[in-house]
């Protein structure tokens, strides 16, 4: 049996001109804790919709442990446990109401939906909050409480969108031990905007721009492909005017810009950025010494997760627009056709961009 839980293949999502996802594919093996990185609007919350068959793709299919999302829905959906950014809580119900609620909705009866609100209780640790109403709980219990509606079914695979969003640093440390937790039994994706968590948590790392798949690597091996950047503070003197020494070591053979970080009445901070892997250090102290410029630091610095992440998508748009309200709209038709008929309404809003508001009513 393959070890592959979700196999995604050529995922497009077009709304009108705009693609939110274009051609994206990958696999996400059992057992895997994956980091899903993108700047907002890139088609992370798109990509994870698509995935829990919340929307239709326009182009492509996925497989979820083994059920396609277009032949399958159903088993799809059942083998996911999913926590949108938006915790799907109903305040006015007691925590001990909410599971059983949702432990029903996934089909679960009698000893099988007590055994399930044990086993997430003591899981998700809720158990000093279990008879509390939901609104009275605090911003890192309802994520508890979210995420234990989302294991009561025991799914193999857990989809988790922006987990600790919100959460003070002492909260966000429970839910990622959590999901450490969780990860050793089951397939995560996590998205997130923390670079840090993703460094910590996550195995693996795909990262998302402009609807495009840019990396697909381990943590590790993403900031070891980087390239190293420097810091030089010179002291200041005739000889050593910012101008002077700005342009000393830009013409070093590999360095790709020098921009000047800091300038107060006695020293000069600059940081260099090479246009290779090459060690510079040499040939910065040279370029100093030869400038009569008096060094008075250089550091060597390594590339780090976020330096990698911003050099991937910074060729994005700044005037890109978030794609949740597109998304939003895209997925009432969606949830009540089954995905290859949404498909198909998809493509004829494409052909009927120039209708009127009142004609695209109508149709609906």
């Amino acid at each position: 049996m393959s070890d592959v839980m979700i196999a995604a293949r050529g995922l497009t999502k077009r709304y009108g001109p705009h693609r939110a996802l274009d051609n994206a594919s990958f696999e996400v093996k059992k057992g895997e804790i994956v980091g899903f990185l993108g700047p907002n609007g890139a088609g992370k919350s798109t990509t994870m919709k698509i995935l829990t068959c919340y929307i239709a793709p326009s182009e492509g299919t996925a497989a979820i442990k083994g059920a396609d999302i277009w032949d399958d829905p159903i088993g799809a959906r059942a083998a996911i446990g999913y926590l949108p950014e938006s915790t799907p809580l109903y305040g006015e119900m007691l925590v001990a109401e909410y599971l059983e609620f949702m432990g029903e909705m996934r089909g679960l009866q009698k000893d099988g939906l007590r055994k399930g609100i044990r086993r997430v209780v003591e899981e998700c640790n809720l158990a000093s909050f279990y008879a509390q109403e939901i609104r009275t709980l605090s911003k890192g219990q309802k994520q508890r409480v979210g995420l234990a509606q989302a294991l009561i079914h025991e799914p193999p695979i857990l989809i988790l969108d922006e987990p600790m969003s919100g959460l003070d640093p002492n909260q966000a440390v429970e839910i990622r031990d959590l999901i450490r937790q969780l990860g050793k039994e089951r397939t995560v994706i996590l998205s997130t905007h923390n670079l840090a968590e993703v460094q910590v948590t996550c195995q693996r790392v795909l990262i998302i721009s402009q609807g495009k798949l840019v990396a697909d690597d381990t943590p590790q091996a993403l900031t070891s492909r980087g390239r190293n950047r420097y810091t030089v503070v010179v002291a200041k003197g005739d000889k050593a005017r910012e101008g002077a020494v700005r342009e000393a070591f830009g013409k070093i053979k590999g360095v790709d810009s020098v921009r000047i970080l800091e300038s107060d009445s006695g020293e000069t901070k600059l940081e260099v950025l090479p246009s290779s892997k090459d060690d510079l250090r040499a040939d910065l102290f040279k370029a100093a010494v030869d400038g009569g410029f008096t060094l008075l630091e250089l550091r060597q610095h390594a590339q780090n997760l976020e330096q990698i992440f911003r050099d991937l998508t910074l060729t994005a748009s700044d005037d890109d627009e978030d794609d949740d309200d597109e998304e939003e709209e895209e997925a009432k038709p969606a949830a009540k056709a089954p995905a290859k008929a949404a498909a198909k309404d998809d493509e004829d809003e494409d052909e009927d961009e120039g209708s009127s508001k009142s004609t695209d009513k109508e149709k609906e």
